[in-house]
């Protein structure tokens, strides 16, 4: 490092000398047109890339905030497409539940099904009419098309109904030519078969028959559809009778409320026989 220091201080006239002549040659070369030119270009080049890049940046920041504008203006029309295509569908709904029932529609109240809990053995219903609306418990629900079932329990706004296709349901029914009768239930398996009990082997009850309800019900008005018998097989005392349900519950949307059947006295003679046992 020593003799570095001592070489440089001896020479550094020549060093100043080099030092001097390439910033001149430098100089002398960016006095040549053709160079700057070059120089020239290349910044304008560099000046435009970043220009290039600063606006295409700024493009896609515009874009984004268009995309987010465009995409609140589309969510807004879906959801007032939905609204008015819901509403429509309740109104065809309305309308084509009032025109097929054959009863007078002044008596009926009529609902639509908010929820539903559909499983092998508990299926259950939730209407959007309760107390407030003339709800009360064990009225009978339907629709044109036939039974659904029964009023279980009522809040403020909203009730329960027990469907058909519940294994704690039953109601008496009657077929509509051979006046043959039963008691429907639901064993669970098909949604859109049930059961009938005690017809006994006498009874000449035919396949395709209508199944109504009969007037033996407790808290059914008579000659609701059921379903149609489907299928029929002998046993010891009664026959075995398969009924397909009338009401297919798997898009079923509104309901018919029917007023409530009141027949104390009835009820309580038929709850009573003589050896004072009740019937369930």
């Amino acid at each position: 490092m020593q003799k570095f220091f001592t070489l440089f201080i001896k020479y550094n006239s020549y060093l100043l000398f080099v030092v001097y002549c390439s910033i001149s040659f430098l100089f002398i070369k960016l006095e040549d047109k053709d160079t700057l030119t070059k120089l020239h270009s290349n910044v304008v080049e560099l000046s435009a890339f970043i220009a290039d890049k600063m606006m295409s940046f700024s493009y896609v920041l515009h874009l984004k905030q268009e995309n987010d504008r465009l995409m609140r203006i589309n969510t807004d029309l879906l959801s007032r497409v939905l609204n008015l295509e819901t509403a429509a569908v309740d109104k065809r709904n309305h309308e084509k539940i009032v025109a097929n029932i054959s009863e007078n529609t002044t008596k009926f109240i009529i609902a639509r099904v908010v929820n539903r809990k559909f499983s092998d053995r508990e299926n259950m219903l939730l209407i959007n009419m309760g107390w407030k609306n003339g709800i009360k418990k064990d009225m009978t629900v339907l629709t044109p098309e036939g039974l659904v079932g029964r009023v279980t329990t009522v809040s403020e706004h909203f009730s329960k109904v027990m469907p058909v296709i519940n294994t704690d349901f039953k109601v008496s029914v009657v077929s509509e030519k051979s006046n043959s009768m039963g008691l429907l239930s639901w064993n669970g398996g098909k949604e859109f078969i049930a059961q009938i009990e005690n017809i006994p082997l006498s009874s000449s009850l035919k396949l395709n028959e209508q199944i109504l309800t009969s007037d033996f019900s407790t808290f059914s008005i008579r000659g609701i559809p059921v379903g149609k018998v489907v299928s029929i097989k002998p046993d010891k005392l009664f026959f075995t009778v398969d009924v397909r349900l009338a009401v297919d519950f798997s898009s079923l949307t509104q309901v018919l409320i029917a007023p409530l059947k009141i027949e104390p006295e009835k009820i309580e003679m038929i709850r009573e026989n003589t050896s004072g046992e009740t019937f369930p």
